[in-house]
């Protein structure tokens, strides 16, 4: 069967990954995996960090990254208060904000959940030693780790943000790449956790178009493909090729800026010279960003409309489409310097 091979291919390539559950959105992936991790420690409460998007799902909502950031939002309107009191919240690339939640909030949290790398505040980089110290801290704690990689996996490394920066979580998300454009996503872990859900288990899970045939066929061929030698090499020499050019054309400008990139993933903030957590980012100069956004969209090149949002280059840009973005990015500079 597709959906079997689709699985073993991921198993494959995902270490941390035993067993795989096809869902057919990210959503539904990063609700399924916790509920599965309450059900495994018996807890109820999660952890999430400040700025990071994992779907639309009542309990994750809250301080949310993504379009709730653009829109300034905390929340949204018809969540239950009793849901959002069960989602704690942590500061990304800050291991002492967990371990105080954790000494609040003793042998009541079941995991916490976290993009590897921040891309829903645009992208922000793990300091060296927080993703560590979030395996350290869940383990002894007897929490789980859930990396959200809907955004990294299969697009930062052949085996996601976690292989890239060796650390391995309890459970992973995983989504878009995954179905090769179509709507699929999947969720897995170790086999003693993923042997909890139905119908082995008492985790009810099901969903009618889950593992559709036309989506696994669709996501087999992108692994396929992603598997060929140098394919990671090409993203990053096409993702530094970029980074390079527009940091040589902002160092002729007049405007404040810093880029963050990771392999095909990038962001530039205006107005700010460093961001590394979520309150950095929102200091960004938006209003810039905006006039940044329309002047390329004029040029027809269409970016994220927001500074929250992750710029992704992909195998389908040849070098001509990149040189295009930077006279366009050199053009839109010199203008507004004038």
């Amino acid at each position: 069967m597709l959906e079997v091979e689709l699985a073993e291919a991921v198993a494959a390539a995902v270490p941390s990954i035993e067993k795989l559950r096809l869902v057919s959105s990210g959503t539904e992936a990063t609700m399924s995996a916790i509920r599965l991790a309450r059900a495994f420690t018996g807890r109820s409460k999660i952890i999430k960090f400040d700025g990071c998007y994992h779907g639309h799902s009542d309990g994750l909502l809250v301080k949310a990254g993504s379009g709730i950031a653009t829109l300034s939002l905390p929340e949204s309107a018809g969540v239950p208060r009793s849901f959002a009191c069960e989602t704690l919240i942590a500061k990304y690339n800050d291991s002492q904000s967990l371990q105080k939640i954790f000494a609040r909030y003793k042998n009541k949290v079941a995991a916490v959940i976290v993009e590897p790398i921040c891309g829903n505040m645009g992208v922000i980089k793990p300091e060296p030693d927080f993703l560590p110290g979030l395996c350290q801290i869940t383990r002894e704690n007897g929490a789980l780790l859930i990396f959200d990689e809907v955004i990294t996996g299969f697009r930062v490394a052949y085996g996601g943000a976690q292989s890239l920066y060796q650390v391995r979580p309890d459970l992973t998300c995983l989504g878009k790449i995954l179905g090769g454009g179509l709507p699929l996503a999947g969720f897995g872990g170790r086999s003693e956790i993923m042997d909890l859900l139905a119908p082995v288990g008492p985790v009810y899970q099901a969903g009618t178009l889950s593992g559709n045939p036309l989506a696994v066929a669709a996501g087999l061929a992108t692994i396929k493909l992603l598997s060929r030698p140098a394919i990671y090499e090409k993203l990053e020499a096409q993702g530094a090729y970029l980074e390079e050019g527009m940091r040589e054309i902002l160092a002729h400008s007049r405007l404040e800026a810093t880029i963050n990139r990771v392999g095909s993933m990038m962001t530039i903030f205006f107005g700010i010279q460093r961001v590394s957590h979520p309150d950095e980012a929102r200091n960004c100069d938006r209003n810039k960003f905006v006039k940044f956004f329309h002047a390329m969209l004029d040029r027809r090149i269409y970016l994220p409309p927001a500074p929250f949002e992750a710029m992704f280059i992909s195998l389908a840009h040849s070098k001509s489409d990149l040189v295009k973005f930077l006279k366009a990015f050199d053009h839109w500079t010199r203008r507004s310097n004038g």
